[in-house]
């Protein structure tokens, strides 16, 4: 039996590091600022010149507060003021009355993200992305994260608009997006420091409006002949906003509004997953003998045919795998709450307008919930001994009633692109090449992903 590895994770600080300290760490990465306690802590809490947030770790806690039955935990402003150039006023961003009848307005476009209705268009975005890596030169080492971006954004883009996402736009929003989270970290820094924000907002400003560039004029051509003409176009996503009307008034979105809301699944449906991916087929890299198991397991299940919607759910590795993956890097590592009345938490009093930081790169990784916890260990996820931790402190897609509606998609689209992928190639490090884990929006590599893929048939020979 092969021991489990620690793949790289920033070493904590041996203590709480000083306002100073805090503010140049945190520039960069919000993982960067944590100190050893933070790993183990019930509750813990800071205080910056703008802003009170407490770090809540405690899984009682952290139920209430994602639970938030008294509905007095919204998503807290300073995440909205974060993202509004990117998603607006939308189902991910808005609260209370109106985030409920968004989400009723937005509900019917997520039949098309049915599982097996999607299928076949994961399935031939993943045959091209094959084929693409096929025709690059394989003597190199290969960038994964634009690989993996251009993967989700297109199965996103196909399942919202009916279309496929060429080359050229895959890469306009990969390097979008890596500007607007380079600026708008710093932003964030600038603002709870009580900070000028020195022209961060407005490269992150421009930065999402190149993000925006890619698909506006798409959900333009398309609104204009709904609303002007009576057409309708395909049945997806978009067509399903834009037939969305408001439960109480009967309204229909603006143009704006489906541009929110289009960006919000386009986001939340490709960046994440993107994330995941990579870091996934990072950890195969450096596990031969997984990859020589995962390739057993696909072979079992689909007789040695394609990979199909059916053969997908016998394949228990491959989706531990994944869930391995997520615990230990969770695309999303801090939820951000509010505290919008006088609140006490063991012993703590916190004042309306503090924030409350749930993260699931802390509670996933401390050791009261799982043994070696900075371990890979896809076979935790069959352990009973384990298993109370899987259920209660496994939280890569959220908890509670706003728990993230596309997990289920997320995870078919990861098993079917990363069991293509192994199937096709073997996958090898690069040496002096590991990567390192930034948080900012999401978690990515510091310097990206690089690795040695190497056709099968010719590994074989």
């Amino acid at each position: 039996m092969t021991e489990p590895f620690t793949p790289p994770y920033p070493k904590p600080h041996r203590s709480k590091a000083s306002l100073l300290k805090r503010f140049l760490t945190g520039w960069t990465s919000w993982i960067h600022t944590l100190f050893e306690r933070s790993y183990t802590m019930k509750m813990g809490e800071i205080h910056l010149p703008k802003l009170d947030f407490y770090i809540a770790n405690e899984l009682s806690i952290v139920d209430t507060v994602m639970d938030d039955k008294e509905k007095v935990h919204p998503k807290h402003d300073f995440l909205k003021e974060l993202l509004d150039p990117l998603i607006g006023n939308s189902v991910f961003s808005a609260n209370g009355k109106d985030w409920e009848n968004q989400r009723e307005m937005v509900n019917p476009a997520f039949t098309h993200t049915n599982l097996k209705r999607v299928f076949p268009v994961m399935k031939e975005a993943v045959d091209d992305l094959v084929a693409h890596i096929r025709s690059l030169d394989l003597s190199r080492p290969v960038a994964i994260e634009p690989l993996m971006t251009h993967i989700a954004a297109d199965i996103i883009f196909r399942t919202i608009f009916s279309v496929k996402l060429d080359g050229t736009g895959a890469d306009r929003i990969y390097h979008a997006f890596h500007n607007f989270q380079k600026n708008v970290q710093p932003s964030a820094m600038l603002r709870i420091y009580g900070l000028p924000l020195l022209g961060y907002r407005r490269r992150a400003n421009k930065a999402a409006a190149h993000v925006h560039a890619v698909f506006a004029p798409i959900v333009q051509t398309r609104f204009d002949a709904y609303h002007q003409r009576g057409e309708h176009g395909p049945s997806d996503i978009l067509l399903s906003l834009l037939e969305a009307r408001h439960p109480q008034t009967g309204e229909p979105f603006t143009f704006q509004q489906i541009i929110d809301q289009v960006s919000t699944i386009f986001l939340a449906g490709h960046e994440t997953a993107a994330s995941a991916m990579s870091w996934s087929l990072y950890l195969l890299a450096e596990c031969p003998h997984l990859q020589t198991a995962l390739d057993a397991e696909m072979d079992r299940e689909t007789g040695n045919a394609d990979i199909s919607f059916d053969s997908l759910k016998g394949m228990e590795q491959l989706r531990n795998l994944f869930r391995e993956t997520l615990r230990l890097y969770p695309p999303v590592s801090f939820f951000i709450r509010a505290v919008t009345r006088p609140t006490e938490m063991r012993g703590k009093h916190m004042k309306p307008g503090a924030m409350i930081v749930i993260s699931p790169w802390l509670i996933q990784r401390n050791k009261d919930n799982f043994p070696c916890p900075h371990a890979f260990d896809p076979d935790r996820f069959k352990a009973p001994d384990q298993a109370e931790a899987c259920r209660r402190a496994y939280m890569p897609f959220g908890k509670g009633p706003r728990i993230c509606v596309g997990a289920g998609f997320a995870q078919q689209e990861a098993a079917l692109v990363i069991g293509s992928i192994v199937r096709a190639f073997t996958l090898a490090c690069v040496n002096n090449k590991k990567p390192h884990p930034v948080s900012k929006l999401t978690l990515r590599s510091k310097d990206g992903i690089f690795l040695t893929l190497t056709p099968r048939e010719a590994s074989s020979d």
